[in-house]
């Protein structure tokens, strides 16, 4: 692939919801490109951009894929992405990324959940939008339905550009409204007959082209003056508005087609030529990483770039994935990495089409490369010219929120574990592992179930590992309501030297979170300075072990008050041994009861899905805190739930939303756990001690 200014690259993120066709309708632009020679299906895993084993087993995308193709003398970088919510980091990196969006919809399903949020997604990021409604082929496809469902969710910035001809059974081609001709595919759809128009289209056709001229009047003003006054616009002038109009994100010209039969998608390559801006069409804003001064950059500013995605290949090693924002970048150079403030060598500069690689020896501003080995970088890093330093915003990813357990499946692989997880949580932003400090558990957390099925099956194709997948332990504490004075006496006799220890404890709750104090009260010697410690450790370590259901046992008060010695047996282990037994006799004594930890959880839904939410933690013993609207059509809910009801909550939340929801939640505090779930908890406990013993 030869060499190419910026000013002939167009960068383009391919979203949508999942089913939409956007896998298709990337492969047969390629295709029509010139760039495979064969039309690839995702149905029979030979798509360019499903190319994991992971997604031609499951014939849905998981990991954005980097496609660049030439067409018209340009370069355009696809960057097909996942449709599905547990793989929003990849969509997020990739809009990050890219100039503009292809948005996708299916011709019968219409505006969907991932649909609206891929769609917000490049409304945060101010970029460009065309919306191609794919599978016009399909049974119950209908253009006019879905165009009226964009307008709705959208608003009236939908302009159609094209009609089909046809529609199921009997699409056959497209209406250009601007051009006001018809076009019909030959040879694959590789070349089309201009034609005109169907006159049954005729009405339709002028319609649609009276909508066109007055949206991309509006959008600038002399157009609208003219237009006003009764002046017919020209073709170059309708289109001089819509790029106005699509440059600032207030028109979304839309397309159709069929991905599958290649219908549309040469007059898509031409309208991301046509329509859609260049790189650097506006400047970047970073900061300076010492005096957090704003910091502009343009195409021809010194080299600077993000790293949007970084993959972990166990033969080829860590892949970054760069996008350069200005100056160029060479093979076997230096680069500065202003996020981390260290150095990186770089080697061989390639893209990628999928899983094949293509050496660059230049790369321009604008351009998306991939390069290997980076020992510092990470996805969201900024690189830049040391002497000329900025930092770009970081891409903001969600909080995950679905944790699982996770152990070995095989002994022996435990430290191999470690090492595949770090290697992961490279790749992907929101895929986070940490060690339950109380539990003891592994535990990893991502966007959802299928999210951390992928990161195990990819531990084992990856990294050999294999691996299982529990829900995690609920951290318990215990802790008591009442108070007990209760002694303890450990006595043993066998020959020679025997044992003996006697302590005399009063038992006390403390307020929650003072945790445990002790309290030495002994006068007179009853129970010698040197055994003080081994009275301490002994309770402390009774405390940890638990008493009802072996959990650890918080806000007690332990005071030593009275005891004996022997002046030959006795020893610090004889006092730990009668102080441990006689905390654990009191504490039976004292009320024990379970505590278990509360969450606060915050979750943002559309307001009509409020009351279901509501109904829903209700049922998880929560206790609602607040609602409020926040505008948009949104709602918060807040309230308090136990963590062990939590554990499904993502699950349950996209059940109850169709996906529209979102939560957030924080450790809160302790609770006392109600006595029917305490005794089924403590029992369970005990089984499985029995079990382990």
């Amino acid at each position: 692939m030869k060499e190419y200014r910026s000013d002939r690259l167009r960068n383009v993120g391919i979203v949508a919801h999942g089913g939409a066709g956007k896998t298709s309708l990337t492969e047969a632009m390629l295709f029509t490109c010139g760039a495979v020679n064969r039309l690839g299906r995702v149905d029979d895993g030979s798509a360019t951009t499903d190319f994991e084993p992971e997604e031609v087993k499951r014939k849905v995308t998981i990991s954005t894929a980097l496609a660049p193709c030439e067409w018209r003398d340009y370069k355009i970088n696809f960057v097909d992405t996942p449709g599905y919510a547990d793989f929003v980091a990849e969509v997020k990196g990739a809009l990050r990324a890219v100039d503009s969006a292809l948005v996708v919809l299916c011709a019968a399903a219409g505006v969907e959940v991932e649909t609206e949020k891929v769609w917000s997604y490049a409304a945060e990021l101010g970029l460009p939008r065309i919306g191609f409604i794919n599978k016009m082929d399909r049974e119950n496809a209908d253009f006019y339905s879905v165009v009226d469902s964009m307008k709705e969710k959208f608003g009236n910035g939908i302009v159609p550009v094209q009609l089909p001809i046809g529609a199921q059974d009997t699409f056959k081609g497209i209406v250009d409204v601007i051009k006001m001709k018809a076009y019909l595919p030959t040879n694959q759809g590789k070349e089309y007959t201009e034609t005109d128009i169907p006159a049954d289209m005729l009405d339709k056709a002028e319609e649609a082209r009276m909508a066109l001229v007055e949206a991309a009047a509006e959008a600038n003003d002399e157009l609208l003056t003219k237009y006003l006054e009764g002046e017919e616009l020209s073709d170059n002038e309708v289109k001089s508005g819509l790029l106005a109009g699509i440059a600032q994100a207030k028109l979304f010209p839309v397309l159709c087609g069929s991905a599958l039969k290649n219908i549309g998608v040469q007059q898509a390559l031409d309208s991301i030529i046509n329509y859609l801006p260049p790189p650097g069409a506006s400047p970047v804003i970073g900061f300076h990483p010492v005096t957090k001064d704003p910091v502009e950059r343009k195409v021809s500013d010194p080299f600077s770039a993000i790293v949007f995605k970084t993959t972990a290949d166990p033969f080829v090693g860590r892949l970054s994935y760069i996008r350069l924002f200005s100056g160029a970048m060479k093979p076997d150079s230096t680069l500065y990495n202003a996020t981390k403030d260290k150095a990186e060598r770089i080697g061989t500069i390639f893209t990628l089409r999928g899983k094949q690689q293509d050496s660059i020896p230049n790369v321009h501003a604008g351009d998306i490369v991939v390069v290997a080995k980076l020992q510092e970088t990470a996805t969201g890093d900024s690189l830049c010219d040391k002497d000329k330093p900025i930092i770009f915003e970081p891409i903001n990813y969600p909080k995950p929120m679905f944790t699982r357990t996770i152990e070995a499946k095989n002994k022996g692989d435990e430290d191999k574990i470690g090492q595949a997880l770090a290697r992961l949580m490279d790749e992907d932003p929101t895929f986070k592992v940490r060690k339950d400090v109380e539990t003891h558990q592994l535990l990893i957390s991502g966007m959802g179930e299928l999210h951390l099925d992928i990161m195990a099956e990819r531990m084992k194709r990856k990294f050999g590992v294999e691996t299982l997948l529990t829900i995690p332990k609920v951290p318990y504490r215990e802790t008591i309501r009442g108070s007990a004075k209760v002694e303890g006496k450990h006595k043993k006799q066998s020959g020679g030297h025997g044992q003996y220890g006697h302590v005399w404890l009063q038992i006390d709750p403390l307020a929650p979170g003072a945790e445990f104090e002790f309290i030495d009260s002994i006068f007179g010697g009853a129970v010698p300075r040197q055994y003080i410690p081994a009275v301490e450790k002994g309770v402390r370590e009774a405390l940890n072990a638990g008493i009802l259901a072996g959990y650890p046992m918080v806000d007690v008060k332990v005071t030593l008050t009275d005891g004996s010695y022997h002046t030959v047996d006795s020893s610090e282990m004889a006092f730990k041994i009668a102080s441990a037994m006689a905390l654990r006799k009191g504490v039976l004594q004292a009320k024990p009861v379970l505590l278990e930890p509360i969450y606060s959880v915050e979750v943002v839904v559309p307001e009509s899905y409020m009351g279901d939410v509501i109904g829903d933690l209700n049922t998880k013993r929560g206790r609602i805190q607040g609602m409020e609207p926040i505008g948009g059509g949104l709602g918060r809910v807040k309230a308090q739930v136990p963590l062990a009801e939590m554990f499904h909550y993502s699950i349950d939340l996209r059940s109850i939303t169709q996906g529209r929801g979102s939560f957030d939640m924080s450790f809160s505090h302790y609770e006392e756990v109600p006595s029917r779930i305490a005794e089924s908890i403590i029992a369970n406990a005990k089984k499985d001690k029995i079990e382990e013993a």
